[in-house]
């Protein structure tokens, strides 16, 4: 009786899920490939791997309906089907991808399986009058294996056998159809180790193994030859073995090594055969050092065990503060006390250390763009035929590092972007013809460090977005009055189309036109600290720059008091400081605002915006401080009672129902124990938008 997938190892199945994301975005970038060239025998070798192992994998987990799907495929999967049919052959290859992708979903997900009717329409219309590939079966070939060891592995061959021991000389052959070359050799190696003594590897690590078939290896056991067969023969790993019982060779070098064993000779013999052995050993270590430390270079490791260590770090990063505050108060106490320096070089040590560990594991979280930006070829490819245009994709910087969570959170509103630049951005052919562009457009995408954020730029060589005509959309619309739309800047008036339910779209389409997707690109955003800047030039094309912190984990920050409450904001999003008297502000349409040099501000007070209550009773202050706070192309004026000073912060989320306002991103501890609350920016400058009209905003 077989258990249900669910009964499985849970572990098992994760794995699985894993390792398949992989295999499917290997089937996409397959299959476009497939599109230019259909032929291609190495395209066509990846995808009957890919599918091959997901067969496997997917059996031995207990989904049988995805094995069965993945036989099936494999019917089709030739070279002499992919030259007849060419195109429709790399259809069905993206077809069957995406049929995957939507059943490990439903697996995942506890949901009922997808109907996979046309899919399975797609593979018999390639199988029509599809001559079979009928194979032969032919007597397995002997494993070729040239067993040339070095002179150092030599001698420990011939040692060992002089020690009574049996040495064996095996030859491994990978199996073909093994999607992993590297994940194999590590198995057939931690075989080998558990049959014995490891004397001799090729390749001697991971990284050789890629493009290598045939595995060679001296093993010192006291197995018998056959056992040794039965378990080096990996199911699905190794097509075929072979071994060969060695023997010492009678070199003079090596009757020597066994005339030292056996007599023990005199110094002088001895201490020659000893600066031999060490010449020896000099000259073949390099070729040896892999052998000898044979550990596995890459770790996997969970997502939230790293999030422990992160969170361990920031408790460790208070409690530094709290140090730094008891060395403060001792400092003013006892002054003169000699024991103060010590203390003072073991916190300044103790920091030193404390930030390199905290970089360490930041940088362990971080991972490049690439894993983001490789999907965007199959969806730019998808959304350009729905749409009957010619599109084409440019990728740079995608090596950039970034937090893991960060990334993740930034696929949906990528997503949006690049739909729209193909849908809205590019022209079709004929038109983009007549104002003198070549017929094919194209979108970029575009990553790169810039302080401590990063920036994702999406840019398309399109039409443009046309400010006048988002004015009109958004007042036809309902999205703002006329005459407020009339005193809109530029930049304002092409924000409206992260509005909900704002749309320019003609006509509702499968891609766009229902006025959702933009307002996710701005929240979205808005939850991860970060901006959206839109930059746009009639007939040139538009740019949609994303800025997000590198991570969510630890800011620098600004502290300041607002009715005998502490808050802090990101020191990255204040501009400057000012001090000012009371008769300096003037009111203007029920608004606060205040000249600052050239600029008119808008002054924010938290007090009035949250409807905060003071919690002191000081009298009202006729001098304040005024934090220019800056996001995006926005500024505007907070107002505080005091300034408390600059200091690192480690970010705690807070629960919805301990802090219900959106005016607060989460909260941090002091080393004193006291809790401050960060200042969410971008919620501020929605609230202020609501509130009065957005042209005040300077």
């Amino acid at each position: 009786m077989s258990k249900s997938p669910e009964d499985r190892n849970p572990e098992l199945r994760a794995i699985f899920f894993e390792s398949a994301n992989e295999l499917l975005q290997s089937l996409n970038e397959a299959g476009l490939e497939l599109e230019v060239r259909p032929a291609d025998e190495e395209v066509i070798r990846r995808v009957r791997r890919a599918v091959h192992t997901l067969k496997g994998d997917s059996a031995a987990c207990g989904f049988h309906k995805l094995s069965e799907l993945a036989h099936e495929l494999e019917d089709i999967l030739t070279a002499q089907v992919a030259e007849k049919y060419g195109s429709r052959f790399a259809e069905v290859v993206l077809a069957a991808a995406d049929s995957f992708e939507a059943m490990l979903a439903a697996h995942q997900h506890g949901k009922k399986l997808p109907s996979l009717d046309k899919l399975h329409s797609l593979i018999r219309g390639l199988l029509v009058d599809a001559t079979p590939v009928v194979e032969t079966p032919q007597a397995p070939a002997a494993v070729p294996a040239s067993f040339g060891w070095t002179e150092y592995e030599q001698l420990m061959i011939s040692e060992a056998v002089h020690r009574g021991e049996t040495v064996y000389n095996l030859a491994l052959r990978i199996d073909p159809d093994s999607l992993m070359r590297a994940a194999a050799f590590q198995l057939i190696r931690n075989v080998l180790h558990s049959c014995g003594t490891l004397i001799a590897l090729r390749p001697e690590d991971n990284l050789a193994a890629a493009n290598v078939e045939i595995v060679e290896a001296a093993l010192a056991s006291v197995q018998p030859e056959e056992v040794l067969k039965q378990r080096c023969h990996i199911p699905s790993i190794v097509s075929d073995v072979r071994i060969e019982r060695a023997t010492s060779a009678q070199t003079p070098d090596h009757e020597l090594l066994g005339d030292l064993l056996d007599a023990q000779a005199a110094q002088v013999v001895a201490h020659t055969a000893e600066r031999s052995d060490i010449s020896d050993t000099a000259r073949s270590a390099p070729a040896n050092s892999a052998v000898a430390t044979l550990v596995e270079s890459i770790l996997r490791v969970d997502a939230s065990r790293i999030d422990a260590v992160m969170n361990l770090v920031g408790e460790l990063i208070i409690g530094k503060s709290m140090l730094h505050r008891a060395l403060t108060e001792f400092d003013q106490r006892h002054a003169r006390d000699p024991a103060r320096a010590k203390l003072a070089e073991a916190l300044g040590f103790q920091s030193r250390v404390l930030d390199e560990l905290h970089k360490c594991v930041l940088k362990i979280r971080m991972v490049p763009v690439e894993q983001l930006f490789r999907r965007f070829p199959r969806v730019v490819r998808d959304v350009a035929k729905q749409c009957g245009k010619d599109v084409a994709l440019e990728v740079s910087g995608q090596n950039t590092d970034l937090d893991k969570s960060i990334l993740d959170s930034l696929g949906e509103p990528l997503m949006h972007l690049v739909r729209n630049a193909v849908d809205h951005g590019i022209e079709p052919a004929d038109e983009r013809l007549t104002a003198g562009k070549p017929a094919r457009g194209t979108v970029y995408l575009n990553a790169y460090h810039q302080g401590t954020q990063v920036v994702i730029e999406v840019r398309d060589d399109g039409r443009g977005i046309d400010s006048a005509h988002v004015r009109q959309q958004a007042v036809k619309q309902g999205v703002i009055k006329a005459e407020e739309a009339a005193r809109l800047t530029e930049q304002e008036a092409l924000n409206l189309i992260f509005e909900s339910g704002f749309s320019t779209a003609t006509e509702v389409t499968e891609v766009s036109g229902r006025g959702v997707g933009m307002d996710v690109v701005r929240s979205v955003l808005d939850k991860l600290k970060g901006t959206v800047h839109i930059s746009t030039q009639r007939a040139r094309g538009t740019t949609f720059q994303l800025r997000a912190p590198l991570t969510l984990a630890s800011i620098q920050a600004l502290l300041f008091r607002v009715g005998g409450r502490l808050f802090a904001v990101p020191l990255s999003s204040v501009v400057e400081i000012s001090r000012i008297h009371d008769q300096e502000i003037h009111r203007i349409d029920q608004r606060e605002v205040l000249q600052l040099r050239d600029q008119i501000l808008t002054l924010v007070r938290l007090e009035q915006l949250s409807r905060l209550r003071a919690i002191d009773t000081e009298p009202v202050k006729k001098k304040h401080f005024v934090m220019v706070i800056g996001a995006a192309e926005k500024r505007f004026g907070l107002v505080v009672d005091s300034m408390v000073g600059e200091e690192e912060l480690v970010i705690k989320a807070l629960p919805s129902d301990i802090v219900s306002s959106d005016l607060v991103s989460g909260a941090s501890i002091l080393g004193d124990g006291t809790v401050v609350l960060i200042l969410n920016v971008p919620a501020v400058l929605s609230r202020l938008s609501r509130a009065v009209p957005l042209g005040a905003i300077a």
